[in-house]
């Protein structure tokens, strides 16, 4: 399938989540050679991200996406240890540009204004479901840099820099999914924090 080269220009509308979840019960989650789980107090921190790609940007489409925090070296990074998206360009790039292990799903998203609405149906695991409300809408465009470090398909390791901006808004978010399923950490465990970011810009690659 076609898709674009890096880095990839998108735009939209997300609810990011920071959860900090013990250890022992993080999933068996495979990272890159090197690179282990950033681990404070017997507690991983986790985002997940909840993403809207609207028209605008190199590729339309709708995104569930996990990164764990992580120790590379001694620098702190992320990685993503699960994704889904509703476009197959996007999963063919992800992996094969940056090692993103993304799958195909079905992801419904809405909003009211002050929040919104998430379903994630995808095969092998329940449907995961999002809520969320705004508390506080900030007064300015926030930007952010990052990076990730994944694995690509021939084993080499890739350095994924990221960069964006956005209207934040704090909030607070809950997920639902199946007892035992993959991702019912997410379940047993509420966000620390929840930021949307909407009318956002961003770079993915180099």
């Amino acid at each position: 399938m076609p898709f674009p080269p890096s880095p990839w220009h998108l735009t939209g509308d997300m609810v990011v989540s920071l959860w900090r979840v013990p250890k022992d019960d993080l999933p068996p989650w495979p990272l890159p050679h090197g690179v282990r789980p950033w681990v404070v107090r017997r507690r991983a921190t986790l985002l997940t991200f909840w993403v809207d790609y609207r028209p605008g940007g190199v590729l339309a489409y709708r995104e569930f996406l996990i990164a764990l925090a992580v120790r590379h070296g001694r620098r702190l990074a992320g990685s993503t240890v699960a994704a889904w998206v509703d476009d197959e360009r996007s999963l063919a790039g992800g992996r094969a540009l940056w090692g993103i292990p993304k799958e195909q799903g079905m992801i419904a998203l809405s909003a009211d204004g002050r929040g919104g609405r998430g379903e994630l149906t995808a095969a092998g695991i329940p449907p995961v479901r999002v809520t969320y409300r705004d508390v506080l809408r900030l007064p300015f465009r926030l930007p952010a840099r990052a990076h990730l470090v994944q694995q690509l398909p021939d084993g080499e390791q890739c350095r994924v820099p990221m960069r964006i901006s956005g209207r934040p808004a704090l909030g607070r978010s809950r997920v639902t999914t199946g007892a035992g399923a993959p991702l019912s950490v997410l379940a047993r465990h509420r966000p620390l924090v929840s930021l949307a970011v909407r009318d956002f810009r961003s770079t993915v690659g180099s």
